[in-house]
């Protein structure tokens, strides 16, 4: 009775989840966000409970595949392996059964073909070797050193102090600070998880937990290295026999508990403890305050070599990363000369010349002093163009996402989750630091053959003022990329985006003094559950974009990831090259500007459209509103590009009309959008331009003539473009395309399943 009991409330629980992913009831409204958290609470407090939620779970997936409801077929499997990954006791059955319906997915377009490969590859090893998820998962993200698994993460959390309040900062710091775990106990996790997964209810989980309690630093280190080392030379092997680990795990088991194990297997144990809970740790998170252009950058290096082992200086180009070895070599070196060129200044010694005939004249021959050091790149060689590499399905199994050798014989063994929390300004940040650092890397390529950079985003929009009209509310327009990406994925809607009300909730909660009483951290959670599982991209264009305030100078170039806004200054400045207007002319409002525009076409044909108009303002957004109209100007046609493509520009432009009636001429303002890739405007009057980018206060630009926007491309380093000279004609002609037409900056942001059509 107890039994079905506990399997009804699972199934009502997986139904809530269910109709949350189907519909917006009102019912559900205030708890969403909590329906899968409160399913994987109950199997954590039972982890009995296991086993009949991967049935329910595999029973709803398989409904699901029949009936082609293909919306909640992602969210399941995600959740199907969380459990997998935690649970203890789930049957062999029971994973072929995962694995076969991940198999049949794999017919599907994607994204859910992709995501049930990466399932399968996952299972497979799991099915033979119990425990391989757990094990792999604790050690990469806790940073626990051995030589069989030598993967490491970390998650950066960074909040941007001017745009998020410190009442919200000080509660999520509060709660990882208080999740954080010790070494020791994360050896003790694997241990029991390891052979409990392994020998099933022949394990005496009652005395295997107390007996590592008691265990000393290096007693466990032991038995942990022992486990690590019997479940990886399993894994590794091309066939990996499941009778084979379970033998080796049982010497592990008998050497640890001594004779008593043995003899309880044999008898049983009718009055065994209900097993102790086996906790999955919150992953390494470190939190930042975003105050430094450079600051990613900084971190990112530090987590390849210990703060004690780098020497960083004010100048970040005198950086010393000489223990990041190999690839260096392989990049353009600069040696500094010493050499004044005055005779004088010359070392005792120096000017005499060495024997006619002697090895140091033949070798002085072959050398050149000092000066530029070029290394011959390899003809088969060339810089990734994405940090994680070329894009593809396959890769090793047990390997956290995004790896393998981009050169030989360097691994890369690093996965940084950055997490950013904020609103579209964040995000404009984050852009910036990213395109820097692409930047950065072409010339020293220090870090891309050894990391791989996951980049996640949680909104967290100011609250909205109880009584306060919506036209004041800035939070839909500061969050437009966020609910972009919950119409693309709705796991990420269900999931992500209403943990922004839960935020704020715990900031005005005051802080719990009493630390007898365990809390679930709800928003730690969630977050966790995001970065482990959120493994599939959707990439943004980034865009550059050129100002001048004067036609015979250089440009002011900027990048922007969301939106561009221009608007009319008041002020009149008289500028050299304008001419005043004609006596008698009613200038109206706005300013006259020349727009220049490539239309975004499906077939993607080049078509420039060139109009003079008068405006009040141009709103130019990389982010498509949920629908969009495009009417274009009342000359040109509509561009053609699918609503939903976000690769393109959306401009709005206020244009204003001039009309003539009995009492006068009167001025009315239109408004037209229409889509673009390039578009150049230029003010026509003395009225100059002020631009915002990315809705930030901070980066506004103003006394602007002419400006040039465009996809920003991809950056390349001198390497790249000197590799011409080992390639065959065709190859040159193939080369030449390429420089014709740049390849285009984008930026990923991890989501549970990308872009569902």
């Amino acid at each position: 009775m107890e039994s079905s009991d506990a399997e009804l409330d699972l199934q009502r629980s997986v139904q809530a989840v269910l109709r949350e992913l189907s519909a917006q009831a009102p019912a559900l409204q205030s708890n969403q966000g909590m329906w899968r958290w409160s399913l994987h609470k109950k199997v954590e407090r039972d982890p009995g409970k296991s086993p009949v939620l991967v049935r329910i779970l595999l029973r709803e997936l398989e409904k699901a595949e029949s009936e082609d409801l293909r919306h909640i077929i992602i969210p399941l499997l995600h959740t199907l392996m969380y459990v997998l990954t935690k649970a203890t006791g789930i049957t062999e059955e029971l994973y072929q059964r995962t694995y076969a319906f991940c198999t049949r997915l794999l017919t599907l377009p994607t994204p859910y073909c992709t995501v049930a490969l990466d399932c399968a590859i996952r299972l497979k090893t799991e099915t033979a070797v119990p425990g391989t998820l757990y094990q792999r998962m604790v050690i990469a993200e806790q940073n626990l050193t051995n030589e069989l698994y030598p993967y490491q993460e970390r998650v950066f959390l960074f909040v941007d102090p001017e745009l998020v309040s410190a009442s919200v900062c000080s509660a999520l710091l509060l709660e990882i600070e208080a999740a954080q775990v010790t070494p020791e106990a994360c050896m003790r996790h694997v241990v029991s998880h390891a052979l409990q997964a392994a020998l099933g209810e022949a394990c005496h989980a009652g005395a295997l937990h107390r007996k590592l309690q008691a265990s000393s630093r290096r007693v466990l280190e032991h038995y942990f290295l022992a486990v690590v080392a019997a479940v990886e030379q399993m894994a590794s092997e091309a066939n990996p026999s499941r009778a084979g680990h379970l033998e080796r795990l049982e010497e592990i088991y008998c050497s640890l508990l001594g004779p008593a194990a043995t003899r309880g297997r044999c008898s049983g144990d009718p009055l065994q403890d209900r097993p102790p809970n086996i906790p999955l740790p919150s992953p390494y998170i470190t939190f930042h305050l975003w105050t430094d252009q450079e600051q990613l950058w900084k971190e990112l290096v530090l987590f390849l070599r210990p703060r004690s082992q780098l020497r960083l200086s004010a100048d970040l180009e005198a950086l010393d990363l000489q223990g990041l070895g190999p690839d260096r070599d392989l990049a353009r070196v600069s040696m500094l000369s010493t050499d004044s060129g005055i005779e004088r200044d010359l070392p005792v010694g120096v000017d005499e010349l060495p024997a006619p005939g002697s090895p140091e004249t033949e070798r002085a021959g072959l050398q050149r002093k000092g000066g530029i050091k070029k290394r011959m790149w390899p003809p088969n060689f060339l810089i990734p163009s994405s940090w994680d590499g070329p894009l593809g399905l396959h890769r090793r199994t047990g390997r956290p996402s995004g790896d393998g050798e981009l050169l030989p014989g360097v691994s890369r063994l690093h996965t940084a989750r950055v997490l950013v929390l904020g609103d579209d300004r964040m995000l404009g940040r984050l852009a910036q630091a990213y395109h820097r650092l692409r930047k950065r890397e072409t010339q020293k390529f220090c870090l891309t053959p050894r990391l791989s950079l996951q980049l996640y985003y949680i909104p967290v929009l100011a609250p909205e003022v109880t009584g306060q009209e919506p036209s004041a509310s800035r939070q839909p327009e500061l969050g437009e990329l966020a609910a972009f990406l919950g119409r693309a994925d709705p796991w990420y809607e269900c999931t992500v985006n209403t943990l922004c009300p839960a935020i704020h909730k715990l900031a005005q909660m005051p802080p719990c003094l009493d630390t007898s009483r365990t809390v679930d951290p709800f928003i730690l959670d969630v977050i966790t559950y995001y970065v482990r599982m959120g493994t599939q991209p959707i990439y943004f264009q980034i865009y550059t974009v050129k100002m001048f305030s004067d036609l015979s100078q250089d440009p002011t170039e900027d990048i922007f990831l969301t939106e561009l806004k221009v608007k009319i200054q008041d002020s009149k400045v008289p500028r050299e090259g304008f001419s005043p207007r004609r006596r008698g002319v009613a200038e109206g409002p706005g300013a006259e500007l020349s727009v220049c525009y490539q239309k975004a076409l499906l077939s993607h044909r080049p078509q420039e459209v060139t109009v003079n108009l008068r405006a009040t303002g141009l709103v130019l957004k990389a982010i498509p509103a949920s629908e969009t109209e495009v009417s274009g100007f009342p000359h040109c046609p509509p561009t053609a590009a699918p609503v939903m493509d976000h690769t393109c520009l959306n401009v709005t432009v206020t244009e204003v009309v001039k009309s003539s009636n009995l009492a006068g001429r009167s001025f009315s303002t239109v408004t037209n959008t229409f889509r673009t890739s390039n578009i150049q405007i230029q003010s026509q009057e003395q009225k100059l331009l002020t631009l915002s980018l990315d809705k930030d206060s901070r980066r506004t630009f103003r006394d602007v003539v002419r400006f040039e926007v465009g996809p920003c491309p991809e950056p390349r380093s001198r390497a790249q473009k000197s590799k011409t000279s080992w390639l065959s004609l065709q190859g040159q002609k193939e080369m030449e395309m390429a420089k014709a037409k740049p390849k285009s900056l984008l930026m990923p942001i991890n989501t549970f399943s990308g872009i569902v059509q």
